[in-house]
């Protein structure tokens, strides 16, 4: 059963008459159908081109949010080959919100960053909806530090709402943490490539996306804070949420534009969840790109090209 977003109601309603067609057919019905689908079809399909060919920044954030877009799970289990996870921060604890671990990437010995957000009730408690506490972050230098030693390039995919604000985080250090995990990324002498594959929240998605290339998705956001935070601070009224995501710059065309990012990875008609394959193949592409320009660069070339990348944001906006 496909989950709809509420501005997709006009496609829902052609793509429910389908399958109510579709099942006439399945049950002997004499009448001959098949042109009806078709055009059903081809409605439905129009409906959600021009539905996402003026989605405004709110309903993007919606669809870097749906609950069937792919995960960094999916990520790792397409592209990643041998892949094996590793656990714990070796100070307090394990944290599941982050992934981390060593595979191969088409061949190349790389490590592993994602942040997991979980699919039902059960899974998402247990990555804490891609919440990290300082414990992953932890985990992720120690990974990254682990990468610097035997000169593997660091993979990251991106999606959280943002770190863990509870008091046992706060507690433990979590600011100093992601700090921590931000500074690795910069000192690494190893290439390092970032995916934003749904939501890049504040800090906590800058603790593992500080990289060489930083790519997102057509249909994912990437912000300072959560629209719902924005609107709670401007406004205190997280209801219009709406209005702040239309003032953020929080997508991924607005972010290109103003060199936030490198490029955009586009996604199906109707999101990533229409059609996985197609962007896991994509993503695919565009880190093997990446990886490739780095090759033959020496450690200091790859994290002086880093360092200049940064210090260049804001100097040349292209508005």
């Amino acid at each position: 059963m496909r989950s709809y977003l509420e501005f997709e109601k006009p496609v829902a309603d052609l793509e429910g008459k389908v399958q109510e067609l579709k099942a006439l057919g399945q049950n002997g019905d004499a009448v001959s159908i098949g042109d009806d689908i078709a055009k059903l079809e081809a409605k439905a399909a129009q409906a959600l081109a021009d539905i996402y060919t003026k989605l405004t920044p709110w309903q993007k954030t919606q669809v870097a949010r749906h609950p069937d877009r792919p995960h960094a799970i999916h990520y790792i289990a397409a592209l990643i080959e041998e892949w094996t996870p590793l656990a714990g921060d070796r100070n307090f604890g394990e944290d599941a919100a982050i992934l981390a671990g060593l595979g191969r990437f088409r061949g190349r010995p790389v490590a592993v960053l994602g942040q997991e957000k979980g699919h039902d009730t059960q899974t998402r408690l247990k990555h804490n909806f891609g919440m990290a506490k300082p414990e992953g972050y932890r985990k992720a230098v120690r990974l990254m530090d682990m990468a610097d030693r035997f000169g593997l390039p660091v993979i990251s995919f991106v999606d959280t709402a943002g770190a863990y604000p509870g008091i046992g985080a706060e507690e433990r250090g979590q600011a100093e943490a992601i700090a921590r995990s931000t500074e690795a990324c910069l000192k690494l002498s190893v290439p390092n490539v970032a995916l934003v594959i749904g939501e890049g929240g504040s800090g906590g998605a800058i603790a593992i996306a500080t990289a060489n290339r930083v790519y997102m998705l057509e249909h994912s956001i990437y912000s300072v804070i959560s629209p719902e935070g924005a609107a709670s601070i401007l406004w205190k009224d997280s209801a219009r949420a709406q209005d702040a995501a239309g003032n953020m710059r929080i997508t991924a065309q607005d972010l290109a534009r103003i060199g936030i990012i490198d490029a955009i990875i586009k996604e199906p008609v109707g999101g990533a969840h229409r059609d996985p394959d197609v962007v896991l193949k994509a993503a695919g592409d565009v880190i093997a790109a990446a990886l490739a320009e780095f090759d033959g660069k020496s450690p200091a070339e790859i994290k002086l090209a880093r360092r200049q990348k940064f210090l260049a944001i804001g100097r040349e906006l292209k508005l």
